[in-house]
């Protein structure tokens, strides 16, 4: 028992960053209808600003976290104008294959830029976990799962509260009508790019330092965050959210009772099981941004 309530703990902590990627990634999905490749490189690049900013320019740690969320949504800002906002109207192919190439340059940019060896960012946390009864959890987790249900919060409060939130949710639902109305669509695809952005690159400063940052390490957080968006269902913030915790939950669980080699495996294994059951997700609804 207390073996599986550390499992459980692990898995709460996880879940968060991972509803981030996923929630990211189902706005400029849900809103753009663009499928965005470049998605794990923004939570690389997320982990390379905490390193470049704590590390090199010797900047406060927690400051460092909002400067890497802000730059990432520049970044993310920028791709939408330079690239996607030139293909508006082109078919999905064309946009798949331009943002797949956007995927590349950063990679190896980053590659480039930091080369392949592995790099650590130093916390501001104690080292010594903090232990509950029979679990124990590292101050640098308990930071990186309150900052992400915060985080989480706020985009769930922006979407459904803000009258930006609600342009984009009109604009999910209906773009045609929605520029009738007046709403700048070209705005809110950039907005909706740069908020997505900001999010994965909030995943990759949050868990940069409790992992180790490389150039592929968004990779396998890109995949991650698309098997959660397929599995709350395409367009659904809550079901992103939920999917990031399942996934996490799913990776946990199998690491420790069925062998860890297949952490990873094991929740691709449960959404596939998933879909077979609902192919639209679990909380798929039409329509629907919130």
């Amino acid at each position: 028992m207390d073996q599986l309530l550390q499992h459980l703990l692990n898995a709460t902590v996880l879940g968060g960053t991972y509803a981030l990627l996923g929630i990211g990634l189902t706005l400029i999905f849900g809103i753009m209808r663009v499928v965005n490749f470049t998605h794990g490189e923004l939570y690389a690049f997320g982990a390379y600003c905490m390193y470049l900013l704590v590390m090199l320019l010797n900047v406060n740690f927690f400051l460092a976290f909002f400067l890497a969320v802000a730059l990432g949504a520049a970044l993310g800002g920028a791709i939408e104008i330079l690239l996607l906002n030139r293909l508006r109207g082109a078919d999905i192919d064309t946009t798949m294959l331009v943002m797949i190439g956007a995927w590349i340059v950063m990679q190896n940019a980053e590659q480039l830029t930091w080369s392949g060896v592995a790099l650590s960012v130093n916390s501001p946390f104690p080292a010594d976990p903090l232990v509950l009864g029979p679990m124990s959890v590292s101050w640098n987790r308990i930071y990186v799962f309150a900052v992400a249900v915060v985080l989480i919060g706020a985009t769930y409060y922006f979407v459904n509260r803000t009258r930006l939130g609600k342009a984009m949710r009109a604009t999910f639902q209906d773009r045609d009508t929605a520029a009738l109305m007046g709403i700048q669509i070209d705005r809110i695809h950039t907005a909706t790019f740069a908020l997505g952005s900001s999010l994965a690159a909030a995943a990759g400063a949050l868990l940069g330092p409790v992992f180790v940052v490389t150039p592929t390490m968004g990779d396998l957080a890109a995949s991650k965050a698309f098997a959660i968006v397929i599995l709350g269902g395409l367009g659904n913030v809550v079901g992103a959210t939920v999917g990031g915790f399942i996934l996490a939950f799913a990776e946990e669980i199998g690491a420790g009772y069925i062998s860890s080699g297949y952490r990873d495996a094991m929740g691709f294994v449960l959404i596939i099981f998933i879909l077979l059951m609902r192919p639209t997700g679990l909380f798929a609804q039409k329509e629907r941004i919130g």
